[in-house]
């Protein structure tokens, strides 16, 4: 039971969900109005900051178990002018956001994963759902908050759970049907009626020809 006179077990902050925790989240976009078509940036999705930072101001939402509906928010590097490194750190998170949505392995190279992993455009991102990790980081003023740096793929234990999908093991293809023709309907002895004796005409022989 908590001591109402000792305050040093109570929880720093409440509104943190516990680091390392896994759920299913969906990613919202929110808007920047920074576009780059030579890079691919269009639809507005990007945001520029005052250092010249690019980067995609995403909002998280929690959707299912205790922490459903809670809003996390991460930005999801694109450019830096202090070098590549966060842009990589970024697309590195997308790789693992698209894997995770998609249900690929990370380490699926065949021709399917890899068209799974390209996009047409940042808009394929808003709304995406996907199992994340969720971290603790700082704010601007110092202060901790919920970050998600990272997706979980199918390649995780509890991944099929998480995302409420049945995985198939790695490897697996599912056995090919034999195409068969449909079979001609047999016809039975006895499937069809006899034909009816038609009967003789009025004043007709009733003799066969050869006995007349």
């Amino acid at each position: 039971m908590a001591a109402w006179n000792d305050y040093n077990d109570a929880q720093s902050n409440p509104n943190l969900i516990p680091k390392g925790t896994l759920a299913k989240v969906r990613l919202t976009i929110r808007p920047g109005g920074f576009d780059d078509p030579s890079q691919g940036w269009t639809g507005g999705y990007a945001t520029r900051g005052s250092t010249g930072a690019v980067y995609l101001n995403g909002e998280f939402t929690v959707l299912e178990g205790p922490y459903a509906k809670r809003k996390i928010f991460t930005l999801i590097g694109l450019h830096s002018p202090k070098g590549p490194e966060w842009a990589g750190m970024g697309r590195s998170f997308l790789r693992g956001m698209l894997n995770s949505a998609r249900g690929i392995s990370d380490k699926d190279v065949s021709p399917q994963a890899q068209a799974a992993r390209r996009i047409g455009g940042f808009a394929d991102l808003d709304g995406l759902e996907f199992v994340a990790k969720i971290e603790h980081g700082t704010d601007a003023g110092g202060e901790t908050k919920n970050e998600i740096r990272m997706a979980v793929t199918p390649d995780h234990r509890d991944y099929a759970q998480l995302m409420g999908r049945h995985v198939a093991p790695a490897g697996y293809a599912p056995p090919a049907q034999a195409y068969a023709p449909p079979a001609a309907p047999a016809i039975q002895q006895g499937a069809f009626p006899a034909a009816a004796p038609q009967p003789a005409a009025a004043g007709a022989d009733p003799r066969p020809a050869w006995a007349r």
